[in-house]
């Protein structure tokens, strides 16, 4: 995972799709669901770009596991955020893959389906009261019976806005909009206030703002998208309004969170969606920006904000099955899920966790302010981005979008068109 302007969140937003299809038979034959033995052995456990700005912190823990359980032995390899997938589906193939895995529920998906994720319902079911549900039901795949990966962390932020630029279209910098309806209207009048010289919204619409409209985005067997319907072409259609009066920025289509946050940063967009870690940098490199900063509540129409989260997937051909599950098990107790909470703005997935004064006493700063609120609206957040929307979902989407932004089709059949490719793809997937 990149420690960039989205931090932790990055590797969670990612969606990665591995050709595993070919995988179920593969490698040396399995190991046992049976997490009842000793924990024993040498397990190799794998995280996503995290030994830069962790070490300390995982060489640590992994001494404290080995002296709680004498006999273990924990091998620490970091992949970096570039072709982590790529790596994972070759180690898949290959029979190499690591006893414990840091995963995204899109990424467990298809590691499930080869049979190469333990299911914890059965190995591991009785830690899962430690967990909150919607953690805990977050790499649950549909069409399939279980749960596939330890709940590690969790992210959501809030949306940022520039007050100052609130001010500068008459709107007032201390009511941002709390709803769709708000959102649009205030954008528009921004665009027109501004010559078309600021937007209020620097991205495209993604799977997750039609999940926080209230789109129904597949349907209950997981067998098909469903974001094609009224009220999905009617998000559209309102992001087409606001492109066409530039009030969406023109850059839009091609834009990352990276450049996104330039744009915020800049003065060129109002608003932007962070984290807690986004204070510091704009205290950094917009002082001024950081002076008239204003911060609300993502914009939903469900009552749900999104929420990532990540996970420890335990190899179901390790060797070692009682160490495996006690390890992942360890690293997101949680006790230890706080200690890593303290280090940089992550939450924990652990039950109650988020009622302690860390996540709920204020103490003037804007950065605790962000952290308080995040934590509470974790509490029933919602994972909107469906396990089984890949990479290349995402991209035909995107795709789709984007052509009816430009005006080369209509909201309609852009969405038509997108349902009809990523139900062609999850077919692939099957």
């Amino acid at each position: 995972m990149p420690m960039s302007r989205r931090a932790l969140t990055a590797a969670a937003v990612a969606a990665l799709v591995l050709p595993l299809s070919a995988c179920g038979s593969g490698g040396d034959g399995g190991g046992s669901t049976d997490a009842s033995g000793k924990a024993e052995g040498d397990i190799t456990f794998q995280t996503w770009n995290l030994r830069a700005n962790f070490k300390d912190y995982f060489e640590g823990l992994i001494a404290d596991f080995e002296k709680k359980y004498p006999g273990t032995h924990v091998k620490w390899v970091d992949q970096p955020a570039e072709g982590y997938a790529d790596k994972i589906s070759a180690d898949a193939a290959g029979g190499t893959l690591p006893d414990v895995v840091n995963v995204s529920p899109d990424l467990v998906a298809p590691l499930a389906k080869a049979g190469l994720a333990m299911d914890l319902d059965k190995a591991a079911a009785k830690y899962k009261a430690e967990y909150l549900p919607g953690a805990w039901a977050g790499h649950r795949i549909p069409g399939m019976t279980g749960t596939y990966a330890f709940p590690w962390y969790l992210n959501t932020g809030p949306l940022f806005y520039n007050k100052t630029l609130f001010e500068k279209a008459g709107l007032d910098p201390n009511k941002p909009p709390k709803t769709y309806d708000e959102l649009f209207t205030d954008a528009l009048r921004m665009a027109d206030k501004s010559g078309g010289k600021v937007a209020t919204l620097a991205n495209i619409p993604t799977i997750e703002d039609f999940g926080r409209y209230g789109v129904p985005l597949m349907n209950k067997e997981g067998t098909a998208f469903t974001f094609n319907d009224p009220k999905g072409v009617e998000l559209l259609t309102k992001y087409k309004r606001l492109y066409d009066a530039k009030a969406l920025d023109p850059q839009a289509l091609t834009a990352t969170p990276e450049s996104s946050g330039k744009k915020f940063l800049t003065g060129a967009v109002a608003m932007n969606p962070g984290s807690a870690l986004d204070l510091d940098n704009f205290k950094k490199q917009a002082p001024n920006l950081y002076k008239n900063i204003g911060i609300t509540n993502q914009i939903t129409s469900t009552g749900h904000v999104n929420m990532y989260v990540m996970g420890l997937m335990v190899n179901a051909r390790t060797k070692h099955t009682p160490a495996a599950i006690a390890f992942a098990h360890y690293v997101t107790d949680a006790e230890h899920q706080m200690s890593f909470a303290k280090k940089v703005a992550i939450f924990p997935s652990t039950a109650g966790s988020l009622d302690d004064p860390y996540f709920t006493k204020e103490d003037g700063t804007d950065e605790t302010r962000v952290r308080i609120a995040a934590a509470k609206s974790l509490k029933n957040a919602v994972n909107y981005t469906p396990v089984l929307f890949s990479d290349q979902m995402k991209t035909a989407l995107r795709n789709e979008v984007a052509k009816a932004l430009q005006g080369k089709q209509s909201p309609k059949a852009a969405l038509d068109n997108a349902v009809k490719a990523c139900d062609q793809l999850l077919r692939q997937q099957g």
